[in-house]
């Protein structure tokens, strides 16, 4: 589970925080105006990967983790089959990068206190 974000220094971008199919998620899910569910995530993602492809199981944890870091938000519907959550974005790309840069920033302040502000003066 990714109750934690990591930041991998040998990445740009979002793929420095998120898997290349997770950043498929949250790109389906920010396209995605009116709310999607995570078959329909599952799907659409599982096609832009092509020749690979990702569990549903990883596709609906991967969602209800960013559903509670308060990156996406969820509203729980009935339907055919029972109870689904139907996701929207709570945060867009933009606020996702900065939402990513505040919680890094938090914990080397809490680890390197003294560092991490001279490190932020001198840039």
């Amino acid at each position: 589970m990714m109750k934690n974000i990591e930041y991998d220094m040998s990445q740009i971008g979002l793929r420095a925080v998120v898997k290349e199919w997770q950043e498929k998620v949250l790109r389906v899910v920010w396209e995605t105006g009116e709310g999607i569910n995570s078959r329909m995530v599952y799907e659409k993602v599982n096609k832009l990967l092509g020749s690979e492809s990702i569990s549903r199981a990883s596709v609906i944890n991967f969602l209800e983790d960013m559903r509670e870091m308060g990156v996406l938000r969820g509203e729980e519907r009935t339907g055919k089959g029972g109870h689904h959550w139907v996701y929207f974005p709570a945060l867009d790309e933009a606020g996702f990068k900065r939402f990513v840069a505040e919680k890094l920033i938090s914990s080397l302040l809490k680890s390197f206190p003294e560092e991490t502000r001279k490190a932020i003066r001198s840039t």
